[in-house]
């Protein structure tokens, strides 16, 4: 009987979906997260009969023939990039990005990272850093006798260093966009790599044309709705108990066949 293995299907599509779901709970308090979505996709259909062709020696034509679905895919996991809510903390060094845009992290082996969690802190060397200690591109130091310390909308970095009423400029935040932010690789630790699904990064400076502004004192929260997460859980494990039990049903027909004499 079909109805086993389709069954199946929607069983496996329901347990991701789960999953999903589950990553989305778990990171309700993530700075920056993106909650994700399970998308998925009916499979091939057997042709019993098909629609279309003739149905005698006339012109009769078969309306709509006879289809027969085979279940369930998953489509994709699609990242939702909506922007998430702020909160203030008053931390110099909380960075939240409002609008469009990423953060741009240099890793140890030279490549770039992006990010949209701005919890940064001032590294030994007064560089300002991620909380993993990856720098902060485009590598703004500040000085050890800095008292204050300012970040504009737009990402420029000035101090006030004991002794002095001016501020100086210390630097400029990077800043980048991509064309499909959804495709970008996640890898943990709030950190996304350029893939050729993304595009390649589009850099400037906070508030250029189509990018995001800078608040400082402020971190961006996950994007994650807790009721729609949990509505969604529940809709997911009713439709996995409803599989299941087309499972059970078809068993027991299929008992009934080899109990025939």
């Amino acid at each position: 009987m079909r109805s086993l293995s389709t069954a199946a299907t929607g069983m496996l599509a329901q347990q991701l979906n789960v999953e999903v779901i589950s990553n989305n709970i778990a990171n309700m308090n993530t700075t920056g997260f993106k909650r994700q979505r399970a998308e998925f996709q009916d499979l091939l259909y057997m042709n019993v009969e098909r629609m279309g062709v003739n149905s005698s020696d006339g012109d009769n034509i078969v309306p709509t023939g006879v289809q027969v679905g085979t279940g369930v895919k998953t489509g994709a996991v699609y990242r939702v990039t909506e922007q998430g809510n702020v909160s203030q903390t008053n931390n110099t060094y909380d960075l939240a990005i409002q609008g469009d845009g990423y953060f741009v992290i240099q890793m140890p082996d030279g490549t770039e990272s992006y990010t949209r969690a701005g919890n940064f802190q001032v590294g030994p060397d007064g560089q300002i850093v991620t909380d993993e200690g990856f720098v902060v591109s485009p590598g703004i130091a500040v000085p050890e006798e800095a008292v204050d310390v300012t970040i504009s909308s737009v990402g420029m970095v000035q101090a006030r260093l004991a002794g002095q009423v001016e501020y100086q400029q210390l630097g400029q935040i990077d800043m980048a966009r991509f064309i499909n932010p959804a495709g970008l690789d996640a890898v943990g630790d709030n950190l996304f790599l350029e893939s050729p699904a993304s595009g390649v990064a589009n850099l400037a400076t906070p508030g250029a044309i189509g990018f995001g502004t800078v608040l400082q004192g402020y971190l961006e929260n996950s994007n994650v709705n807790a009721v729609n997460e949990i509505s969604s859980l529940i809709l997911a494990q009713r439709a996995y108990e409803m599989n299941s039990k087309v499972i059970t049903t078809s068993d027991e027909m299929l008992g009934v066949t080899s109990q025939l004499r």
